[in-house]
């Protein structure tokens, strides 16, 4: 198991048109199912007089939740393929959302499958991708006396510290790369039974 996944910085967005139907395409990282519903609530409200909006997202570093979304296109036609760019690129905590504009002329099952994915694909050609860490979070409490070798551990790993609490019992909660985590926890119980 790797413990990065690929995910983009902030929002982009993208454009395609053909037989003057308008695609309007919007990539945005997301880190939940509320996020999303969110999103795509604004873009129906914004854009109340498009055709359709459909969407797809993928959300985790295993990349096991996702939807796809036609939202009364062709089955297969829209949510589809803007997942298969997600895919293409290997991202998750992302949602593309593509709103539709119909100009008039039908543009059968094929052409509306290439303008959902191209629309797509511009909107990721935009984004700014960047690689993160799957991180895993580890509470520790000890006697104040080990405060000294904690932190000495807290130096040598880096882990990143996320709230600590010092009285007569301490306690410090670290997150770390999930793949150094199993050495974090060894080190800090071998403090406590040491």
């Amino acid at each position: 198991m790797t413990d990065e996944y690929k995910t983009i910085a902030a929002t982009s967005e993208g454009f395609y048109s053909e037989k003057r139907s308008k695609f309007l395409a919007f990539a945005h990282h997301v880190e939940s199912v509320d996020d999303i519903k969110e999103l795509i609530a604004g873009y129906r409200k914004k854009y109340y007089d498009a055709r359709h909006v459909c969407y797809a997202y993928m959300l985790g570093a295993e990349r096991k939740d996702f939807r796809a979304n036609d939202d009364g296109e062709p089955s297969s036609t829209a949510g589809k393929p803007i997942l298969g760019q997600i895919n293409s690129q290997e991202l998750t905590d992302i949602l593309v959302v593509v709103v539709r504009y119909y100009g008039g002329v039908n543009l059968g099952t094929s052409g509306l499958i290439v303008a959902y994915r191209e629309a797509t694909a511009d909107a990721l050609a935009h984004a700014a991708i960047e690689t993160r860490q799957v991180e895993e979070q580890i509470k520790y409490s000890f006697a104040y006396p080990l405060m000294n070798d904690v932190m000495r551990i807290v130096k040598e790993m880096q882990p990143r510290i996320v709230s600590q609490q010092f009285d007569n019992t301490c306690e410090i909660v670290l997150s770390i790369r999930k793949s150094e985590a199993e050495q974090l926890k060894s080190k800090l119980q071998k403090l406590s039974f040491g």
